[in-house]
């Protein structure tokens, strides 16, 4: 039986979702978005981007203290992050391992078929979901109950929108909150 291919592994390049290809030497920190010859923007991910750029870091830090990984990363982040999107929009997500490529500055890198901006709304509602399973699981119904209730007030869009205006996402040196 043949082994299915790696997303990414071709070394000549990445296959966006898209169809086109990129050359992941083209993709650099700084870069959020990739304007792609196809007409699509598609949003760029590295591992050294930190989950603060999806969330405060003080929901970073709940999320790295709740949620215990089992796997070569110290703690929850970007990458497990995009592993959630990868997961539920395997069409929708390449990823490159550029573990070997030291000229890089990464070692892995996602592209999106969606734009920067809607990839942190699926980002966050992925979350929201995943919150609102393990807040399922707890013994406390008063607890679920003010859970259920926030998160009926809660707008994805308008948190995306009010996050992205405190980082300001337009330049490539946007700080933590």
């Amino acid at each position: 039986m043949a082994d299915a291919p790696v997303p990414g592994a071709d070394g000549d390049g990445l296959e966006l979702p898209c169809g086109e290809t990129v050359d992941p030497h083209e993709i650099d920190l700084g870069m959020r978005e990739y304007s792609c010859p196809c007409g699509d923007t598609h949003a760029v991910v590295t591992d050294v981007h930190p989950p603060s750029r999806f969330f405060p870091e003080s929901l970073v830090a709940v999320l790295e203290e709740t949620i215990d990984t089992d796997d070569e990363f110290e703690s929850f982040g970007t990458p497990h992050l995009l592993g959630i999107v990868l997961e539920e929009f395997p069409e929708k997500v390449a990823v490159h391992d550029a573990s070997d490529d030291g000229a890089v500055g990464y070692t892995l890198l996602w592209m999106t078929d969606f734009d920067a901006r809607r990839l942190h709304e699926v980002v966050v509602e992925l979350v929201v979901e995943l919150m609102e399973h393990a807040v399922s699981h707890a013994e406390d119904d008063a607890a679920i109950t003010e859970f259920e209730s926030q998160m009926l007030e809660f707008d994805v869009s308008e948190f995306v929108d009010q996050y992205r205006r405190q980082r300001e996402f337009e330049s490539e040196h946007d700080q933590a909150l």
